[in-house]
């Protein structure tokens, strides 16, 4: 916390040392700013909704996960039948739902989605109920090591899956790159498309407690609490695998060296950047594109 300033002066949406967001529907700050400071300049943000019905709340996320999967299929995260975005269900949490094996990203309304338990068993969901087996081994092993996470995403993205040939992390060369300072890692290993528990079970241990893992030969792997979080994390991702790929030839052309952003810099860009509450709302506006676009017709 900044000198001088105590617990109850600091800013609401900091916890004490400034590194996460508690309130989300207030702007990020500099930890440590006084309230007497900031006085009229907090900004009220739309935050996630929150449901008592559990019910209710399965039903609106299985929404947002199909908005997902348009998202990915507008992108081009699509490549044949590959990539999986999976969801916990709030109702059965040991379950989850995952995309229907073979339908199209664009295609996929919210009556499409399979639900899939924690023994690999398609038990509800849409007409087609094949489950993409390496959906299963990842994404299960994942939820299963990190209970805060509620979503999960990985497809064979061109730049991800390009940077992830040369098995090493990102450099922090981008403000976007600083809300991966010190919070993705790389899955040195490629054992095949993911069919063995034992894999999958590596990958969720070589995450951690990161928001992304560069699958070595592979592609991008990235959680949140949210499905939007995740959805944001991918597709910032690839946009700096893009760019640092981009970055690492202009410099090799020329001959010069790439600039790092020093630690304590991306350090202070991470907690505005990188925070959940910056990963949903930063999303928000992909999803409201897609609901324009398609008028709402994922919903059903």
């Amino acid at each position: 916390m900044a000198p001088h300033a105590t617990e109850n002066d600091t800013i609401e949406g900091f916890n004490g040392n400034g590194t996460e967001p508690v309130n989300a529907g207030e702007a990020p700050l500099e930890p440590g700013v006084k309230k007497s400071v900031a006085q009229g300049k907090m900004i009220e943000f739309p935050r996630p909704p929150k449901f008592d019905d559990k019910y209710k709340e399965r039903d609106y996320l299985k929404g947002r996960l199909a908005a997902a999967f348009r998202i990915f299929g507008k992108y081009g995260f699509d490549e044949g039948v590959a990539g999986h975005i999976t969801m916990r269900d709030p109702v059965e949490p040991t379950s989850f739902w995952v995309n229907p094996f073979g339908v199209a990203f664009s295609h996929i309304n919210k009556s499409d989605l399979i639900r899939v338990n924690a023994e690999g068993k398609v038990v509800d969901g849409g007409d087609v109920r094949l489950l993409n087996t390496a959906a299963y081994m990842i994404h299960h092993a994942v939820h299963v090591a990190r209970p805060d996470v509620l979503c999960a995403a990985h497809s064979h993205s061109i730049y991800g899956r390009t940077w992830c040939t040369l098995g090493r992390k990102l450099d922090t060369i981008t403000q976007d790159a600083c809300a991966f300072h010190d919070d993705h890692v790389t899955y040195n290993s490629f054992n095949g498309v993911v069919l063995v528990e034992k894999e999958g079970k590596d990958i969720a241990a070589c995450l951690g407690n990161k928001k992304a893992a560069l699958l070595q030969n592979h592609g991008i792997l990235t959680v949140g609490k949210t499905i939007e979080e995740a959805v944001f994390w991918f597709v910032s991702m690839e946009k700096c695998c893009h760019s640092q790929l981009m970055a690492e030839a202009a410099a090799a052309y020329t001959g010069q060296k790439l600039v790092i952003i020093d630690d304590e810099q991306a350090e202070y860009t991470k907690r505005t950047v990188g925070s959940p509450a910056a990963g949903w709302f930063n999303a928000k506006p992909m999803f409201d594109v897609v609901h324009r676009e398609t008028q709402g017709s994922y919903l059903q």
